[in-house]
């Protein structure tokens, strides 16, 4: 079924290493379906996690039922909850029994802006606050009313799927790299991966 103008990326783009998968993701368009509403949003930062290899990913410690969807299929999402208040989204990649997966950290609001701020509990007041509202994984998160419940092992490359990732034919210029943020292990990595000057990014705009 198509759906905002697109069919959801095949099983496929997401079975391959995770850092590649992460270049390739920006500028795609996350799409959650609302009854008759769309929420749209252009992804414009992510962090790659390696699994086995990695001892910031969840998976690093060998597979659990809470971290079960990290080890595949490709292309589910597995959501975890942080602080005590914040739900995270991430896809699952590599091959099914492999662990390895990406953490969405910023998108760009594209439609159903106004329904977003209301699952945050936000007033839009301009383009300052617009902005913010789904810059960070907790809050876009909050902004498409993602769950663990709601959304944990949720196949996002079926068409049947109320949450998944489509390509609007955008082409990214320009993507750098950094070393993931909001950890305290293998810091020094660059794995994570963001739009050169795009402003939605979560923290200072990346330029160079």
């Amino acid at each position: 079924m198509e759906s905002a103008g697109g069919l959801p990326l095949p099983r496929e783009f997401y079975d391959r290493d995770p850092r590649r998968v992460s270049r390739e993701l920006l500028g795609k368009v996350m799409v959650r379906r609302e009854a008759q509403r769309l929420l749209t949003a252009r992804i414009v930062e992510v962090e790659a996690y390696l699994g086995k290899n990695d001892p910031a990913a969840h998976s690093f410690g060998g597979r659990t039922a809470r971290n079960a969807v990290l080890f595949g299929p490709p292309g589910h999402a597995y959501i975890y909850f942080i602080y005590g208040n914040h739900y995270c989204l991430n896809v699952s990649c590599l091959p099914d029994g492999v662990a390895g997966g990406i953490l969405f950290r910023a998108l760009e609001p594209l439609s159903g802006i106004e329904e977003m701020a209301r699952s945050r509990g936000a007033a839009l007041h301009g383009h300052r606050d617009l902005r913010h509202l789904t810059s960070g994984p907790g809050r876009l998160a909050e902004a498409f009313g993602i769950t663990r419940e709601r959304d944990n092992g949720k196949d996002l490359t079926s068409a049947d799927s109320d949450l998944f990732i489509m390509d609007d034919g955008f082409r990214v210029s320009r993507v750098l790299t950094t070393p993931r943020i909001g950890i305290t292990k293998a810091t020094e990595r660059a794995l994570r991966y963001v739009i050169a000057g795009n402003r939605f990014v979560s923290g200072p705009v990346v330029r160079a």
